[in-house]
Parts: C-alpha cells; sequence; structure tokens
C-alpha cells in the first residue's frame, strides 16, 4: 500500500502510517517546511522505518506529486486542507495521484475551520472526482471520507 500524507508536520501520523503499511508499502509525506521535513526524517530513521517513508519539501502553491500519478492507495489529509492557498487544487493533485478506488480521510479541526468552509472542501473534492463514501464521527472535528471513482 502506499499512502500519501500532506502536511505531516514532525511525522505524529506519518510512523503509525509506516507501521501500518508494512515493509512493502511506503509513506509519501509532503510539508512546505524543510524543518518538519528533517525532523520526520530524523524520527523515522529512530524509529528503524526510514525504509518505508519517502519525505519531500513542497512548495505552497503545489505538493509536487505530479510524478505519482495513479499509484496513491489512500491519503490522510487531516487538518492540513484549510492551510492550502487553493482547495481545488489540493484536491486536484490528490485525485490525480490517486488509484481508480483510492480512499482520502479528510478532517479538519471544528474549532478553527467553520462548516461552511468544510462544506466548500467537499465541493472541491467533488469537482476533482473524489465522491463522498462516509462522514465518520472524529473528535473535534469535521471529516469525511472520499473516494476515488
Amino acid at each position: 500500500m502506499t499512502v500519501l500524507e500532506p502536511g505531516p508536520g514532525m511525522g505524529h501520523f506519518t510512523l503509525e502510517l509506516a507501521h501500518l503499511v508494512g515493509s512493502s508499502g511506503r509513506v509519501v509525506a509532503v510539508d512546505v517546511q524543510p524543518k518538519m521535513i528533517d525532523r520526520l526524517k530524523r524520527r523515522a530513521a529512530k524509529a528503524g522505518l526510514l525504509d518505508r517513508v519517502e519525505a519531500r519539501v513542497a512548495r505552497p502553491e503545489s505538493m509536487g506529486i505530479a510524478d505519482l500519478d495513479a499509484s496513491i492507495d489512500f491519503t490522510l489529509a487531516f487538518a492540513v486542507v484549510h492551510e492550502f492557498p487553493d482547495a481545488g487544487r489540493f484536491f486536484a493533485e490528490v485525485a490525480a495521484a490517486s488509484k481508480p478506488g483510492a480512499t482520502v480521510l479528510l478532517a479538519e479541526p471544528s474549532g478553527h475551520v467553520k462548516a461552511a468552509v468544510f462544506d466548500s472542501q467537499l465541493q472541491a473534492a467533488a469537482t476533482a472526482g473524489l465522491t463522498l463514501v462516509d462522514r465518520p464521527s472524529i473528535r473535534r472535528s469535521h471529516a469525511a471520507l472520499l473516494k476515488k471513482s
């Protein structure tokens, strides 16, 4: 399994995702902050998981993942879409990188992201070809499970 994690920070979820994908899987972690990517790499190395983690520095306007065309099985977008300047661009890149049938877990902090903004993110996801499958309950979050057709 190949997982995309935009905005991993220091890798709170990344290391657990690396455990879950197993030795034959990989996690592609993309962040705009080089310091966060450096820390993530150090943490992954210390945990013995660096061989499963591909950490990339992105630009604010693009994740730079065009080379992942139709190779991603799952994307974890946790408290990150509101940080991107263009949600439409974010979801277009995720959709292009995703295999048919791939899933995306979108979660945004409800104390920071208003329901109307989250709804506009869901619309941007739908425009990019990601269909709403479920609205899971995640504490203090707006959440949606999306699927690429």
